[in-house]
């Protein structure tokens, strides 16, 4: 079965993806803690707000807000989409240019969340699972 991104179906798939392989996947070293905001949401009001958290040393993506961010990021549903479920890294870099993303606070960290994250294979497999069961 398939989710809308970001959608409390989807965010509890998500969750039990990562539940699955929770013992197996490596820690990450690099504490990151970022607020997103996404807009042109197609359901709720139009706005969701995640966050993603490493400083546990796993990657902890939920609804809602982190108090005391690194950095805040604002970007539209397609983008975020693109970024966090595809994994496209080049219409990241090509949104940030245009515009459509925008930061607030500690670019460093941000910039440093692309080598953070595990590149094995079992990142890969987790990863896939996400894709599957969201929304085209």
């Amino acid at each position: 079965m398939t989710h809308p991104f970001l959608s409390d179906e989807w965010m509890d798939a998500a969750r039990e993806i990562r539940a699955k392989y929770h013992d197996q996947v490596p820690k990450i070293t690099t504490s990151i803690r970022i607020n997103q905001v996404i807009t042109d949401v197609p359901f709720g009001d139009g706005t969701v707000t995640t966050h993603l958290d490493t400083s546990s040393g796993e990657v902890v993506m939920e609804l809602g807000e982190l108090e005391g961010p690194d950095a805040t990021v604002t970007t539209d549903y397609a983008t975020a989409k693109a970024m966090f479920v595809d994994g496209d890294q080049a219409v990241a870099m090509q949104a940030f240019m245009s515009g459509k993303i925008k930061v607030q606070g500690d670019m460093m960290k941000l910039m440093a969340m692309q080598t953070a994250m595990p590149q094995d294979e079992l990142s890969k497999q987790i990863a896939a699972e996400i894709r599957a069961m969201t929304e085209s």
